[in-house]
């Protein structure tokens, strides 16, 4: 049927008949449920029921939504956590909501980043072809242009099964990271890169280009959770181009 419309269209009257068919629905559905009889009928009422519950479910939610409850108070007898303590504040179904929502907006801003456009680099730009063998025919091998991180403990794998070269030179580990409320500029240790917005081979291969997101080591910063746990790692997005500039500035993402 969607293969149908999508070919040949709709017919002109098509929203009209189906919001006339959905209006005789009604009446349709109390006929079948007068005539049906037996195992049919009492399953067909059982569904009706659970249909009718969950309607007025809904309804009741809706009005009681502005209506603020007590928490239910625990039994004075047995010994009441720490934790617990400060729960028997008003809560209301509007202030969940609202909260959920919050959490909710928490959880994009995460993604939400300062440069969320960047300029495409081509592949010529970053790679350069490396000529191998006694006859310098084969090349098949890459150098890598662009400023890149490697891990603690890299090791380089032997020449022959080598295909991407990355400059001991233009190894960076260290960035430059803005914190954008503080104000303040601090040199941290790069953890990982976790996306390069150009190619999902330079994330890979940990090429540091404008608008690449990295994970920082925090821990100096002495930032903490609501949990009071201490952050060790956390995002931040490069802005400049460490090619031309020799070092990686990144701002925070908090």
């Amino acid at each position: 049927m969607v293969k149908h419309q999508r070919r040949y269209g709709k017919r002109l009257d098509h929203d009209e008949k189906l919001r006339k068919k959905e209006a005789r629905s009604v009446h349709q559905n109390s006929k079948v449920a007068r005539q049906t009889h037996g195992l049919k009928a009492k399953m067909m009422h059982k569904q009706k029921h659970a249909e009718k519950v969950q309607m007025k479910k809904t309804m009741k939610n809706h009005s009681e939504r502005n209506v603020k409850k007590d928490e239910e108070k625990p039994d004075d007898s047995a010994a009441l956590p720490t934790y617990l303590m400060d729960r028997n504040e008003q809560r209301d179904a509007k202030s969940i909501s609202s909260a959920i929502k919050q959490k909710r907006k928490d959880k994009a801003a995460r993604f939400s980043v300062p440069l969320p456009k960047v300029k495409g680099i081509a592949e010529e730009e970053v790679f350069k072809v490396i000529k191998t063998g006694s006859k310098k025919q084969k090349s098949w091998k890459r150098m890598i242009t662009k400023p890149t991180f490697v891990g603690e403990n890299f090791t380089r794998k032997p020449p022959k099964l080598e295909r991407f070269i990355r400059p001991s030179g233009l190894r960076m580990k260290k960035a430059n990271v803005t914190h954008p409320e503080l104000k303040t500029t601090f040199q941290l240790p790069i953890i990982g890169v976790k996306k390069n917005p150009q190619s999902p081979l330079y994330s890979q291969l940990g090429v540091l280009t404008k608008g690449t997101v990295l994970e920082v080591n925090v821990s100096e910063l002495g930032m903490v959770t609501t949990g009071g746990k201490v952050v060790w790692g956390k995002y931040a997005q490069i802005t400049n181009n460490p090619e031309n500039d020799g070092c990686v500035n990144a701002v925070l993402l908090v």
